[in-house]
């Protein structure tokens, strides 16, 4: 049997979890239970980054000490990714014991290659990202991600990685490995990156300015920087380095984040993974934001969509069906409460939940027992599952969809329900054929929506499998 390792990356827990972070996970699950259902076994890790200044100064303003802090929403997290039916194997978390040893060891690994040394630099440093910032990459004097915050300068001692060592080598593997970051136009951004030089960065901060963090491996007086501490849980959580079995039998990882994470992902732990005398990541996928109505969602707008919200109004699948059909899943999109409420009531209330319903209606009144269902019924269509392992989550669920509208086309052309009430009984015939026909299309229907609906798919597969008609699936709102 194949194996994959799958993981998110981990959510800042400075915040609650919002739409991005739904977005993110309900991707990757898509694709892990996919390629489970395919006999693929699947390891799928997601959790929570737990260190660095944000979440110590979100502590202090709080009034609680950093690890009550990040306990609390680290509890939110795993909520809310049981209330999005997301069906990881771990959530593991930056303060985990094993995970802290693991990010020592890592930082002695690239020690021992000579990669870590200790110097004094004065850098621009945008605290909304936690990271160095060059002249080109700021406009007007400000990060382009964080355009409210001011650029701080900063001058102190401080442990760096020999980022530039690097830049040769990932370039040549870029350039062997076409499709290594998905989409193509984030795999031209960061070859660009890479390609106009690269600068070592600093990767620890003196524990007298942030004690909230890993300590650095025999020097009690720095930290590590929160970016290399987090992305060593990718590493970490398949057992690396005590457990070699575990790690050899997942690694590599296929990778998913946002486009804000494009240089962190593909260059900067590339480069640590080669330090440490790992190989890279398997692959990364690299989506767009979520913006509403035109601009980036924020409380001081009032444009904020709050998933829980959205769930708690239309349901789970709902909403894992709003972000994987009518979200880009490469550039940035943009949602309203509007947009999510049409999309809900004409393609899942009048379009899936109305075919479900009359389909089962017919059956369970005109047909004696249930279809009996071949393999075929229910056999996944090989154009579905390469869009899905293409990371083309949206033309994955377009094809499915489709299969739902050429029912209902099938319905208005064949007209079983006014064939079955002819006093001709080879007319009963045909319409009764009909039906079972259409009974095997939301069938196989199911069967394509169980990674991306599941709830709906078991649904389905119940009212085929009884003869009889659901409940409304998406009611009227």
């Amino acid at each position: 049997m194949s194996a994959r390792y799958i993981t998110t990356a981990l959510p800042y827990v400075n915040a609650d979890p919002h739409l991005g972070h739904a977005l993110e996970f309900v991707e990757a699950d898509f694709l892990a239970r996919t390629l489970r259902a395919q006999g693929t076994e699947v390891f799928f890790n997601i959790g929570t980054d737990e260190h660095g200044a944000k979440v110590a100064k979100k502590a202090e303003e709080a009034g609680k000490d950093p690890q009550e802090y990040v306990d609390e929403y680290a509890v939110r997290f795993k909520e809310f990714a049981a209330r999005m039916d997301i069906s990881e194997d771990s959530f593991i978390r930056t303060t985990d014991p094993a995970h802290i040893a693991a990010a020592q060891a890592f930082w002695e690994r690239c020690t021992a290659a000579g990669d870590i040394y200790k110097a004094s630099y004065e850098v621009k440093y945008c605290v909304g990202c936690e990271l160095e910032k060059t002249d080109s990459e700021l406009v007007h004097g400000h990060c382009s991600l964080h355009p409210n915050l001011e650029i701080e300068t900063r001058e102190e001692e401080n442990y760096y990685f020999k980022f530039s060592k690097y830049q040769d080598v990932l370039l040549a593997h870029y350039a062997a490995q076409k499709d290594f970051v998905v989409p193509e136009e984030r795999m031209r951004e960061i070859t660009a990156f890479v390609s106009a030089g690269l600068k070592d960065f600093s990767i620890s901060r003196r524990k007298e300015k942030l004690s909230w963090g890993v300590p650095v491996p025999g020097d009690p007086d720095q930290v590590m920087y929160v970016w290399f501490d987090a992305l060593v849980n990718y590493v970490s959580a398949i057992g690396w380095p005590t457990d070699e079995h575990r790690f050899s039998k997942w690694w590599p990882v296929t990778q998913l984040a946002g486009k804000d994470n494009l240089r962190q992902q593909a260059a900067m732990w590339q480069a640590m993974l080669l330090s440490a005398g790992l190989s890279f990541s398997r692959n990364i996928f690299i989506h767009g934001f979520i913006t509403s109505g035109g601009q980036k969602m924020s409380k001081s707008l009032g444009n904020v969509i709050n998933p829980v919200d959205l769930m708690e109004k239309y349901g789970t699948d709902a909403v894992r069906y709003i972000l994987l059909r009518h979200v880009s899943h490469t550039e940035d999109s943009d949602l309203t409460l509007e947009a999510i409420h049409d999309h809900y009531t004409a393609h899942l209330t009048n379009g899936l939940g109305n075919l479900v319903a009359r389909v089962m209606t017919l059956a369970e009144k005109h047909l004696s027992q249930p279809v009996v269902l071949s393999d075929a019924d229910t056999m996944i269509d090989q154009s579905f599952l390469t869009a899905i392992d293409a990371f083309r989550f949206n033309e994955a669920m377009d094809l499915v969809f489709a299969k739902a509208a050429a029912a209902d086309v099938f319905m208005a052309e064949r007209m079983p329900y006014k064939k079955i009430k002819s006093e001709d009984v080879s007319e009963q015939k045909v319409a009764r054929h009909d039906m079972e026909y259409l009974v095997r299309q939301i069938a196989n229907i199911a069967a394509h929506l169980t990674s991306a609906m599941p709830r709906t798919a078991a649904i389905v597969a119940e009212a085929v499998r009884t003869n009889k008609k659901p409940d409304n699936i998406f009611p009227r709102l």
